[in-house]
C-alpha cells in the first residue's frame, strides 16, 4: 500500500539545516495499524506529513498503490488527501463558529457531496456523538472533540487514517475512548497509522516502528504479521484522482457562498468595517452625482453675490497654477499700490488691502483654529460685510494698529456659544484683541465656510499679528460694470508703471474680474459632475484597501484553517475562490446598502438645502459596478496569499 525508498527531508532553520528524515525505506501494507514512536524531533510527525501528501520529500521515491507521488500536482495532492487518506490531528482543528455536523461535512465540500448529510450523520453515530451533532466544539469535551476530528476524517470513507499525536491533549479516560474507536476503525479494516510518543499508545498498534535523528531504529510487531488485503478498489480511486481535473462546480459555488456567510458572521465587528468602507464609497458616489446640478448652481449663486463689478489684484503670474516660481519674479505690493489704484476716479470707486493667515483663537476653555483677515475700512461696503451685531473698526483703529477684531457666526459660535461677544476679550496667536462685532450670516460655499473667519484691520494684521510685509490682495470696486475692461487695463498700466515692470515682467501679477471667473465657471462645470464622481471613486478605493487589509488580517487569523481544509482536500483554486467570494460578498452587501444610504442622503440635502437633484440609473448601475470589481480586485491578492499557503506550515502556525 505505502513504500518509501531513501527518503530524506531537511528544513533550513535561518542558516541551520536540520534533517528531519535521512534514508528513510519503510513499507506499510493495506490493514495494519502501525505506531511510529520516536522523542521529539526525532522526525516522526514529518514521516507522517510525507505519507500524507502534506510536504514532499527532497529526495527519495514514495509510491502509493504502486503509483509515484513524485510529480503530483497541487490539485491531485489535496484530491487524494481528500478521497484517499483522513486526517487526525492533535489539536482536533475543529472550526469553532460550526457545529460538530458542518465540521464533519467540510471534507464533502471539496469532494463535491455536500449532499451527502446522511454520510455524516453516520459517522458522527459511529464515533459515539449522536447526541453532540448540533453542538459547536466550545461545548464540548476533549474526548467528544477528537471524536468529532475522527468523524470527519471517516466522511469520505478513507482507504488511510493517519493521527498526529490524536490522545496527546486527552485525560487518561478520553484517550482510551480515542484509541477503541481507532482499534475498532482497523478492524473493520482501516488502515491506521499513528504518531505517539507514549508506549502505552503504541501498545494498541500491531507495528511499532521507533525512530531517533530522523532514521528507524527498529521495526517490530506485537504479534501476527497481517497478511495483504486486495488494494483494487484504492488503486481504482488513486488512477480516478491522478488523472482528473478538479473543477469549482454550481454545487459547489452554494457552500463556498454558505461559508463566506459563516465567516462573516462570526467576525461581525470586522466584517462591518469591510462593508462600511464600501458602503461609503457607494453613498457618496450616488449622493454627489445626484448633487451635482446642485452644487453647480450654488456656486454660480454664491460668485454672483460678490457683485459683477470687483475686481481682485493679487501677485503671481495667473498661469503658475499653484507651481512655486523662482524669487523676484511676484510682484510685491505695498500700500502705496492702493493708494496709488484708489486715486484713480474715473474708474475706480473703492479700494482695500487685504492679507490673511491662519491662526489660533482662544476664549476662556474655548479655542478654534480659524482664517484671519486684515481689511481696509471699504472692505466693509465692497464685499457686504457691514456687522449684524456691532461695528466696523473706525480709521483712528487701523490707523493705530488696534487689536480689535470682528468674528464670522461660526467663530462667534463656536467660542461663544449664544452669548453676545461684542466687547468680550480673546487671544489670537497668544495676543488679546477685543470683540467689537459679528459678521453676517454668509453660509458655505463649494470651497469653505465664509463664515468661518475673523476680520482685523489690515496694519494690525500685517505688523502685529501675521509679521507680513506685503499685501496678499488689493481689491478694486469699478464705478460701472461697463469699464471693468479699461478699469482692468487702467490698473495692470499703473502697476506696471509703479514697479517698473520689464516686458517679460509684466506676467508677475494678475489682475482678476467677474468675467474671467465666470469664464473659469463655465469650464469647471463642465467636468464638475466628473470631478465629484472622481471624489467618491476615490473612497470606494479607500473602501477597497480597507476589505483588502481586513481580508489580510482574516487570511493571518484563519491561517490554521486554511491548513486544515487543505489538507481535507481543498485546492489551492477552493481557498482562494473562497475568499474571493467573501471579499465580493462585502463589496455586494456595501454597494446595496450604500445605493440606498447615498439616494436618502441626497433627498434629505435637497429637503434642507434646496438644491435640485437627479438619482440616474447609469449612477446607480456604475456605484453597483464599481463595488463588486472593487470586490475582485482587492480580495484577489489576500486571495492568493491565502491559496499559496503551504498546509504545513498553516497547521503549525500561532
Amino acid at each position: 500500500m505505502i513504500e518509501l525508498k531513501n527518503i530524506s527531508k531537511t528544513y533550513q532553520m535561518g542558516k541551520v539545516e536540520v534533517k528531519a528524515l535521512e534514508g528513510v525505506t519503510l513499507t506499510i501494507n493495506p490493514g495494519e495499524f502501525v505506531a511510529i514512536m520516536g522523542p521529539s524531533g526525532s522526525g516522526k510527525s514529518t514521516l507522517m506529513h510525507v505519507i500524507g501528501l502534506l510536504d514532499k520529500p527532497d529526495s527519495g521515491e514514495y509510491q502509493l498503490c504502486g503509483k509515484s507521488m513524485q510529480n503530483l500536482s497541487d490539485e491531485q495532492a489535496a484530491l487524494l488527501r481528500n478521497r484517499i487518506i483522513g486526517f487526525i490531528f492533535q489539536q482536533f482543528h475543529l472550526l469553532p463558529r460550526m457545529n460538530v455536523l458542518d465540521n464533519t461535512c467540510l471534507p464533502l465540500i471539496y469532494a463535491g457531496k455536500r449532499a451527502l448529510k446522511d454520510k455524516a450523520r453516520e459517522k458522527i453515530n459511529q464515533v459515539g456523538l449522536s447526541d453532540r451533532i448540533l453542538h459547536r466544539p466550545n461545548e464540548l469535551s476533549g474526548g467528544q472533540q477528537q471524536r468529532a476530528a475522527i468523524a470527519r476524517s471517516l466522511v469520505n470513507e478513507p482507504f488511510l487514517i493517519l493521527a498526529d499525536e490524536p490522545t496527546g491533549n486527552l485525560d487518561t479516560k478520553s484517550r482510551e475512548e480515542i484509541l477503541s474507536v481507532l482499534k475498532e476503525l482497523n478492524q473493520k479494516g482501516k488502515t491506521v497509522i499513528i504518531v505517539t510518543h507514549e508506549s502505552e499508545v503504541a501498545a494498541y498498534a500491531k507495528r511499532v516502528i521507533s525512530m531517533r535523528d530522523g532514521k528507524i531504529i527498529s521495526d517490530k510487531y506485537n504479534g501476527v504479521k497481517p497478511q495483504n488485503k486486495d488494494l483494487s478498489r484504492m488503486k481504482e480511486a488513486c488512477d480516478i484522482v491522478t488523472q482528473s481535473h478538479h473543477k469549482v462546480g454550481k454545487a459547489e459555488f452554494s457552500d463556498f457562498l454558505r461559508q463566506a456567510i459563516i465567516a462573516m458572521l462570526a467576525h461581525k465587528g470586522r466584517s462591518f468595517l469591510s462593508i462600511l468602507g464600501i458602503l461609503i464609497g457607494v453613498a457618496a458616489v450616488i449622493a454627489m452625482l445626484a448633487l451635482g446640478t446642485g452644487a453647480k448652481e450654488s456656486i454660480e449663486k454664491q460668485l454672483a453675490s460678490l457683485g459683477s463689478n470687483l475686481l481682485v489684484v493679487r501677485p503671481g503670474s495667473s498661469q503658475m497654477h499653484g507651481v512655486a516660481i523662482e524669487a523676484g519674479s511676484v510682484t510685491r505690493f505695498t500700500f502705496s499700490d492702493v493708494t496709488a489704484i484708489g486715486r484713480l476716479t474715473d474708474v475706480v470707486r473703492r479700494v482695500s488691502p487685504a492679507v490673511n493667515g491662519r491662526a489660533q483663537l482662544v476664549y476662556g476653555n474655548q479655542n478654534w483654529n480659524t482664517q484671519v483677515e486684515g481689511v481696509g475700512l471699504e472692505y466693509e461696503e465692497m464685499r457686504n460685510s457691514s456687522p449684524a451685531v456691532g461695528r466696523f473698526f473706525s480709521e483712528e483703529e487701523l490707523r493705530m494698529r488696534e487689536k480689535v477684531a470682528i468674528l464670522g457666526t461660526t467663530v462667534a459660535r463656536e467660542l461663544f456659544g449664544e452669548n453676545n461677544p461684542v466687547g468680550e476679550a480673546i487671544k489670537i496667536n497668544l495676543l488679546n484683541f477685543r470683540v467689537i462685532g459679528v459678521l453676517p450670516t454668509k453660509g458655505a460655499n463649494a470651497f469653505r465656510d465664509q463664515d468661518d473667519n475673523i476680520l482685523i484691520p489690515v496694519t494690525t494684521a500685517m505688523f502685529r499679528l501675521l509679521g507680513k510685509e506685503y499685501i496678499d490682495t488689493i481689491y478694486v470696486e469699478v464705478n460701472d460694470a461697463g469699464k471693468m475692461s479699461e478699469a482692468q487695463d487702467t490698473i495692470s498700466k499703473l502697476i506696471i508703471k509703479l514697479h517698473r515692470l520689464k516686458k517679460d515682467e509684466e506676467d508677475s501679477f494678475q489682475i482678476r474680474n467677474m468675467s474671467d471667473i465666470r469664464a473659469t465657471l463655465e469650464a469647471t462645470t463642465k467636468t464638475m459632475s466628473m470631478l465629484l464622481g472622481a471624489i467618491a471613486a476615490i473612497s470606494l478605493l479607500v473602501g477597497g484597501i480597507g476589505i483588502m487589509n481586513i481580508m489580510l488580517v482574516s487570511v493571518s487569523e484563519r491561517t490554521r484553517e486554511i491548513g486544515l481544509r487543505k489538507a481535507i482536500g481543498a485546492t489551492n483554486n477552493d481557498i482562494m475562490f473562497q475568499f474571493l467570494v467573501e471579499a465580493v460578498l462585502m463589496s455586494c452587501l456595501g454597494g446595496i446598502i450604500g445605493i440606498i444610504l447615498g439616494s436618502g442622503i441626497a433627498i434629505l440635502i435637497t429637503f434642507f438645502a434646496g438644491w435640485a437633484v437627479r438619482i440616474s440609473l447609469s449612477s446607480v448601475i456604475l456605484a453597483t459596478a464599481f463595488s463588486v470589481i472593487v470586490g475582485v480586485v482587492f480580495g484577489l491578492w489576500p486571495a492568493r496569499q491565502a491559496a499559496r499557503l503551504n498546509p504545513i506550515e498553516a497547521l503549525r502556525y500561532e
